[in-house]
């Protein structure tokens, strides 16, 4: 018997429980930093491979994102029972419903390609033809930069961006814990998809608080850092400060956001679940 949206229960929570699941996320990280920042490289490392592939690389990569997304489901699953996160965990979505989390990539290329083709309707490509094609050969590095800051500064563009934020929004919502219900609850796409959509907008105050935690930690913070160092310690010492300090910050927060799809999960739809630990043989 085929299990609907609604027969999959979730809890409700306050706004705070939003910057707590960026906490949490990041007290994992902190606890297996290795075996975290091993999985992430193998991540992007495949996914570019997967780009890399003649003729289908450019539709393959985003297609099976969920499919590889599980693996960082499958460690955090394994490290909240007392394992260690490990590659052995990164291909356990081809043992899950693989067509069930292709759908879902599907579905995820559909909603971006929509919000695209918005931002295109608005200011006629521009943005589009910004973002594919940022550095020209004819041009040199400040004149891309203004380029893309007279593209950036355009009404019709920013007209267009916010509106193709306001299309992704859905897309987002529904994709964010449907792969977490593929593999875990053995949900079909579409009901992950329904189930992850109506549990985001109950919980949309934790969402938020969650949003603008990725926000001031991920944009602004790392902005914040780079001016100061820019300001302080003239280029290229500074350039090369900056990078040094920012690369391995990037790194350890892009973990610790994929950590917390789990964490987020876990605490909407097995709140206050008992965990079994892991058998021993299992933990290594």
């Amino acid at each position: 018997m085929s299990v609907s949206a609604r027969d999959i229960p979730f809890a409700r929570h306050p706004a705070t429980r939003g910057a707590a699941w960026l906490k949490e996320s990041y007290a994992r990280f902190r606890k297996a930093r290795l075996a975290w920042i091993v999985l992430l490289f193998t991540y992007y490392g495949v996914l570019l491979l997967a780009d890399m592939i003649p003729f289908i690389g450019g539709i393959a990569a985003p297609l099976l994102k969920p499919v590889f997304a599980v693996g960082f489901l499958a460690a955090a699953w394994t490290q909240e029972r007392g394992g260690v996160p490990g590659l052995r965990q990164f291909f356990q979505g081809f043992r899950s419903n693989v067509w069930a989390l292709i759908t879902l990539g599907v579905v995820f290329v559909a909603g971006i390609t929509a919000a695209i083709a918005v931002t295109a309707a608005i200011d006629g490509g521009k943005l589009f033809e910004v973002v594919t094609n940022p550095a020209p050969p004819e041009l040199d590095q400040d004149a891309a930069a203004q380029r893309l800051s007279d593209a950036l500064g355009d009404p019709q563009v920013q007209l267009g961006m916010v509106c193709a934020a306001l299309c992704a929004i859905p897309t987002l919502l529904a994709l964010w814990w449907a792969p977490a219900l593929v593999v875990f609850q053995d949900a079909g796409a579409l009901t992950a998809l329904a189930a992850s959509f109506r549990a985001a907008l109950a919980n949309w105050r934790p969402i938020l608080r969650y949003a603008l935690s990725v926000f001031f930690f991920g944009g602004l913070l790392p902005t914040l850092a780079g001016t100061v160092i820019a300001l302080v310690i003239p280029a290229p010492v500074g350039r090369a400060l900056g990078l040094a300090l920012m690369l391995p910050y990037v790194f350890c927060f892009v973990a610790t956001l994929h950590i917390s799809d789990y964490v987020s999960y876990r605490d909407v739809f097995h709140s206050g679940e008992s965990i079994a630990p892991l058998a021993p043989a299992q933990t290594q």
